[in-house]
């Protein structure tokens, strides 16, 4: 066992006696590993992402290490405004995945269900909900949720406003994207903004609100070029890999440090050769912990995610002029609101971009708008003969997946998408 392995035992086995007492245990590890990433990067992966790794690690390890300096929020909460005011934006998502990485979410999963919390609640949440509840996790002095795709997130922050104290702004995302509605929801995000200001004791400049959206717009253009080079180029990654970009899309979309890195990508990718094998379109969450995607999908030259959809779910240009209103707009649009024929029309208008050869959704337990329109993609995209799998599990509880079936229902599928391959080529 490496000194990496004991000392995660170490804190699981800490925080199962003392959950109170363990934060320091828990944020030590952290930085510990923002350091080891620094200089001594996973050999396996290619130079973007081994740049994003250690980006992502750092920025959670910073951010989790100074109470003022962040607020929770969603996936979807609006980084560029709350970074407006110099602060971070740590989703629930992403700090139940990192808590992953000590195996506590069984933890803190059970302790948030002894404290009343439904079994079929999302597993991000629960894991989320036990750390606070157990005290492994300090509290933050305000969070932001948004309406958006999840039916979890306003009972998740409303219990821990009512439980533990912790203020948050809900934003109501409305499904049309008229003048109207993009009025009422821009008024929301003002509020936020005198809110942001009267918690923190921070001002509000809207020049830097309106530098991020100049920022994100070039940010996205660059992403846009490095997935199309990836359908041509081998970049190996790691499953989590497409975890950590989607991570940067929506904690640090809109930052110059970020914006940097998706162009070293660009340019470093046009270095590698060419890719052969399965390209792969991802849709919703990554199991980034599942032994049997990660033989398949680990630096592995024959398949590659080429890009993943919560990563592409704005393609909205943003007007700096009017960033209250660009903001609404890009909440509206995203590709997460509405009914799920908005969303596999968006993703069927991906793959014409992108031309993968299959396209993954895996179907989270408990989120219920994946589980129920994967049906709806699938139909879409049989009308373009575009392969599709869909696998159901659990994107943080390992105790709810079942590597074995997922083992055999991929291996059927890549097997399939080869053998297509190779009667295609012997045509030729």
């Amino acid at each position: 066992m490496s000194i990496a392995e004991q000392y995660i035992q170490y804190v699981k086995d800490k925080t199962a006696e003392h959950p109170e007492q363990s934060w320091n245990k828990i944020l030590l590890g952290f930085q510990a590993n923002k350091y080891r990433l620094k200089f001594l990067p996973e050999k396996d992966i290619s130079r973007g992402y081994q740049r994003l790794e250690s980006m992502m690690m750092s920025f959670v390890a910073n951010a989790l290490s100074h109470r003022d300096s962040y607020v929770w929020g969603n996936i979807f909460a609006p980084c560029e405004l709350i970074g407006s005011f110099g602060l971070a934006t740590l989703s629930i998502e992403c700090l139940s995945c990192f808590l992953s990485g000590y195996h506590l979410e069984d933890y803190f999963i059970d302790y948030a269900q002894t404290e009343g919390i439904a079994p079929t609640l999302c597993s991000y949440h629960k894991t989320f909900i036990g750390a606070i509840e157990s005290g492994a996790v300090p509290l933050p002095r305000y969070a932001v949720t948004t309406s958006l795709s999840c039916d979890g997130n306003l009972n998740t922050f409303r219990y821990l406003d009512k439980k533990r104290g912790i203020p948050f702004t809900l934003l109501d995302i409305p499904y049309e994207a008229d003048d109207g509605s993009v009025d009422y929801l821009a008024a929301q995000l003002e509020e936020l903004a005198n809110r942001l200001e009267n918690v923190f004791h921070k001002p509000f400049r809207i020049e830097k609100l309106q530098q991020s959206l100049q920022i994100e717009n070039e940010t996205r253009k660059e992403l846009w070029k490095f997935f199309r080079l990836q359908s041509r180029h081998y970049y190996p990654g790691k499953l989590v890999s497409s975890l950590y970009l989607m991570m940067g899309m929506h904690l640090l979309i809109g930052t110059q440090e970020f914006l940097d890195l998706v162009r070293f990508m660009v340019e470093d990718i046009q270095t590698y050769p060419e890719f052969k094998g399965k390209k792969i379109l991802w849709v919703h969450l990554l199991p980034f912990y599942q032994e049997s995607l990660q033989k398949y999908f680990n630096a592995n030259e024959k398949y590659q995610i080429i890009a993943s959809d919560i990563s592409l779910d704005s393609a909205e240009e943003l007007d700096a002029s009017r960033p209250f209103h660009s903001l609404a707009r890009k909440l509206i649009h995203n590709l997460y609101n509405g009914s799920y024929s908005h969303k596999a029309e968006i993703i069927s208008r991906l793959t014409d971009e992108l031309h993968p050869d299959a396209v993954i959704q895996f179907c989270h337990w408990g989120c219920k708008q994946s589980s129920g329109g994967s049906i709806l993609l699938k139909e879409r995209l049989q009308e373009k003969d575009l392969p599709m799998l869909i696998l159901d599990g659990d994107g943080i509880d390992k105790r709810n997946s079942h590597d074995g079936q997922m083992k055999t229902r991929l291996e059927a599928f890549l097997e399939m998408l080869d053998e297509a391959k190779a009667g295609q080529e012997e045509t030729c």
